[in-house]
């Protein structure tokens, strides 16, 4: 750490702040670069916007049938000049550097992904911008944190800082930046981390608002609401209809991405090449959509931000005359979606760079339109226009695709910043979680890390084993000697039955003590005294006991106040019937047998 911050930092002390007090001016400091980060992240990109949106004629041909591929090659290119490890989405390379590098993120890894998602989501490819600024964010933690020298739990809390940041700094969202990093990055809820990551948060959507003075990316009008309704209790069959739709189709956005990568991955030629076929197959459906649509930028090519704050606008649906039929809208919303599907897979799968976040918000928005046009056709939404389906459908996309429904929940409510749309956000979201979840146990992000031997179930490691009892593993059976018997028939019995645990009775049959596999080790290198020792001049009485109504994270303690492989179990209290041996190596597979279930 170097000397000024060791100097700010014994100060601190002696005045009397915490020990980790520091970390709040450096979060400070990290969200407010993030907000000067993200805007000059967005910047290019919203220039090639409205560049594209003005552009017709021969150019717009051009930029669809060629920019995707053009833009492959390039981002080929990038990643073969900046060589940086790659596992799997920016969100996935973060998480795996929590999980196995200490939060120590290099930093090609943000210069690299900067690079190449800006070039992705120029020239047309379908993935979004949330994504890249958590990665580019979570660097920019680790490299702080590298340079003071900080510990490892100070690393990876000064990571979240940057992720959080960067989340709260494009969406305008501090408290859903948070919750993303506390439920899908770092699983930690402790105060320790979740109060510099607040801080973050805050001051890098504090930011972002004073450079583009409260322009988030989805602008909703004031009367949002007062031309939607309020929450009526008869619509709750819709939103849980709706909360199923996406779970269903987030399931299969997962699945499908991970097919297209395993598609792309056994193309022939090299690596870098791989982004430009995934450009040129999303040029193809390009040009199908050209020739349907006419000479205009398809609605799924970039982000699509656009086209959700089109679908977010209630007189997109109802008050525009030259609206089409409501079946022949439904049609085109239905192709819309199913070609985003297609596209963000073709792009992200070859190797582009982006985020989910957009493409699943474009997704639910376009499930909810449909589900809202489809209720007011057949005379049941009373009251209001699909609009308000279709964001309570962004919410239940991202939870759905994610596995995480805080994250959707609080990301769509700070885009609207209306209390009325937090019921049904919080019932299509769950619902949509826990179809997504038994359709597919593996999230957009955790789908790599499995196949990387990471198992990343939905709790925290002490509360899945608080959730656990020495009643929900299989005991080794006890293997018994007497304290009378002498050290020989130990090493005999320890020769038949190829282990050193036993089990030391009393007179009476009674517990006391063990002799461990490695006491009796030790007494095996004075072979010759042997014949000479008894069992009770072996046995340990100090360790610990446990019983069945023990949950495991209070055995896992236990072990680790002693050097040993197994410990007894008792059954009652006064210690005079042994049910059995309890091991690490049985508790750890009945751990990671719960993380999988957790992840089922």
């Amino acid at each position: 750490m170097p000397t000024a911050i060791r100097r700010i930092r014994r100060f601190g002390l002696r005045v009397g702040l915490q020990g980790d007090w520091y970390l709040y001016l450096i979060a400070a400091g990290i969200g407010l670069f993030m907000g000067v980060a993200a805007t000059l992240f967005l910047a290019p990109l919203r220039s090639l916007e409205h560049f594209e949106a003005a552009t017709s004629g021969t150019v717009i041909w051009i930029i669809v049938l060629a920019g995707p591929a053009i833009g492959g090659v390039l981002v080929g290119l990038a990643r073969l000049g900046i060589n940086a490890p790659y596992i799997g989405p920016g969100v996935t390379t973060v998480i795996y550097g929590v999980l196995r590098q200490r939060g120590k993120l290099r930093l090609r890894v943000g210069v690299q992904k900067w690079i190449c998602s800006t070039l992705t989501i120029g020239s047309g490819g379908s993935a979004g911008a949330e994504g890249p600024i958590v990665t580019i964010g979570a660097v920019l933690g680790s490299t702080v944190g590298r340079a003071l020298g900080v510990n490892t739990q100070q690393m990876t809390t000064l990571l979240g800082c940057g992720a959080a940041a960067g989340i709260a700094a494009v969406f305008n969202a501090p408290i859903a930046g948070v919750l993303f990093v506390m439920e899908i990055l770092l699983r930690d809820f402790s105060l320790r981390t979740f109060t510099p990551i607040v801080i973050s948060a805050v001051v890098a959507s504090a930011s972002i608002q004073g450079i583009l003075h409260d322009q988030a990316i989805f602008q909703l009008g004031s009367d949002f609401m007062a031309q939607e309704g309020e929450f009526r209790m008869a619509y709750m069959p819709a939103y849980i209809l709706l909360g199923l739709a996406c779970g269903v189709v987030g399931a299969t956005f997962i699945r499908s991405l991970d097919v297209s990568s395993r598609i792309f991955a056994k193309l022939p030629g090299p690596i870098w090449t791989r982004p430009a076929f995934g450009g040129m197959m999303l040029a193809i459906l390009g040009l199908c959509y050209m020739l349907v649509m006419g000479p205009e930028l398809p609605m799924f090519y970039g982000n699509g931000y656009s086209e959700i704050t089109t679908l977010l606008t209630p007189t997109s649906y109802s008050d525009n005359p030259d609206a089409a039929p409501i079946g022949l809208l439904m049609l085109g919303l239905l192709a819309l979606l199913i070609m985003k599907l297609v596209g963000t897979c073709l792009t992200l799968g070859s190797g582009g760079a982006g985020g989910m976040f957009a493409p699943s918000l474009m997704m639910g928005a376009l499930i909810g339109g449909m589900l809202g046009l489809s209720l007011e056709w057949v005379g049941l939404l009373e009251h209001g226009t699909p609009a308000r389906f279709a964001i309570v459908g962004m919410a239940a996309m991202v939870a759905s695709v994610t596995h995480a429904p805080l994250t959707g929940i609080l990301i769509v409510y700070e885009l609207t910043r209306h209390y009325q749309i937090i019921l049904p956000l919080m019932l299509a979201a769950v619902v949509a979680t826990i179809v997504a979840r038994w359709l597919c146990r593996d999230s957009i992000y955790s789908a790599r890390l499995r196949e990387a031997g990471i198992r990343v179930g939905i709790l925290g490691d002490i509360t899945v084993l608080a959730r656990l009892t020495v009643q929900d593993l299989i005991l080794e059976p006890p293997r018994t000697v007497s304290k009378h018997d002498s050290a020989a028939t130990l090493v005999s019995q320890a020769e038949i039955h190829g282990a050193g645990d036993f089990i030391v009775l009393g007179d009476e049959g009674e517990y006391r003590g063990m002799v461990t596999n490695q006491d009796l080790k030790a007494a095996l290198v004075f072979r010759d005294a042997i014949p000479l020792l008894q069992v009770s001049e072996l046995q340990r009485s100090d360790l610990p006991i446990v019983t069945p109504e023990e949950t495991l994270d209070v055995v896992l303690e236990k072990f680790s106040r002693s050097d040993v492989d197994a410990l007894p179990v008792l059954v009652d209290g006064d210690e005079r019937h042994v049910a059995g041996l309890v091991t690490r190596g049985r508790l750890m597979k009945r751990y990671q047998a719960a993380l999988d279930h957790c992840d089922e």
